[in-house]
């Protein structure tokens, strides 16, 4: 049943930005396996056949760690993992100009992580999300960007970049501008297209696949001053209506048809709430999946007064 499942899937693949969450208990996951973290990631594979790694940004994983996720990718076949470019790289060298730190940290996590999941048949895409401090200022920008895909193998992965400054988009503030997509086009990386408070959902595709973002819209809270972790729980603690992932049905079928593999990933974890839309969403394109029913409380959301 899951293999056949995964592949009617393959065009489209929807999942959630992590798997270990302690508020998912009760939720998604059992209350038997509240002290058992390490099955809750093979209780996840049950459900969705693809899941974004975040841990990897914070720090690179050691050898161990990714064989230990080779091993449990393993046990559903077609299942496979999505990773995130360590802040080293994104947040920390590309702002200092480091473009030494940059190359080394980029090939460091492509040998260690990216290339073991990719022989193992188990890479998905790899996310560049590039800290919000990163503003587009001419051919410096444009240069730091280049110098680091220069140094990563788009050719042999799917890499995807996640702008988060908005001087990165056109003079129309909905698009970005033309020669970060030329760039983007140039190497074969995606241009992720994002729905969240921070970055207005973008249109064009800019490689053979797609990937897409789910953060919530927590506008009232999603600029605050402190550090991210600080209120990470609230930032991302949303549940999206059914009406407003309705409003995405139609440029995702268009996303899914124009590429060779469309990930989808909800990053609104509060309470297991990706969860619950990500099943919504694989409803609404006619994704086949294993049915589960997600209790979720304080359903309200507070995208009452603006629409997308």
């Amino acid at each position: 049943m899951y293999e056949q499942i995964i592949q009617n899937a393959m065009a489209a693949l929807v999942g959630c930005s992590g798997w270990s969450y302690d508020d998912w208990i009760g939720r998604f996951y059992p209350a038997e396996l509240a002290k058992k973290k390490g099955e809750w990631l093979s209780y996840y594979q049950k459900f969705f056949s693809s899941v974004e790694i975040n841990s990897t940004f914070y720090r690179v994983p050691n050898d161990f760690m990714v064989k230990a996720w080779i091993e449990k990718g393993k046990q559903r076949p077609g299942f496979e993992f999505s990773v995130k470019l360590p802040q080293a790289v994104t947040h920390e060298a590309i702002l200092n100009s480091d473009g030494e730190k940059s190359a080394t940290e980029a090939s460091s996590f492509e040998g260690i992580c990216v290339k073991p999941m990719a022989e193992a048949g188990l890479l998905g895409g790899v996310l560049i999300q590039m800290t919000p401090y990163f503003k587009h200022n001419g051919r410096e920008s444009l240069g730091k960007l280049r110098a680091l895909l220069d140094v990563l193998d788009t050719d042999s992965y799917d890499y995807a970049v996640e702008f988060r400054h908005r001087t990165w988009l056109n003079e129309g503030g909905n698009e970005l501008s033309p020669d970060a997509l030329e760039t983007l086009q140039e190497y074969g990386v995606a241009n992720v297209i994002v729905d969240g408070p921070g970055f207005p959902a973008t249109r064009s595709l800019t490689a053979k696949h797609a990937y897409v973002r789910f953060h919530g819209r927590n506008y009232d809270i999603w600029f605050r001053e402190e550090p991210e972790d600080d209120y990470r729980l609230d930032r991302y603690d949303y549940l999206y209506s059914l009406e407003q992932l309705e409003s995405w049905k139609a440029r995702l079928q268009e996303i899914v048809s124009n590429s060779e593999n469309a990930r989808i990933y909800f990053n609104n974890h509060g309470r297991a709430k990706a969860a619950k839309n990500a099943f919504q969403m694989m409803d609404l394109l006619g994704l086949p999946h294993e049915e589960k029913d997600i209790d979720i409380q304080d359903q309200m959301t507070l995208e009452k007064f603006r629409k997308f």
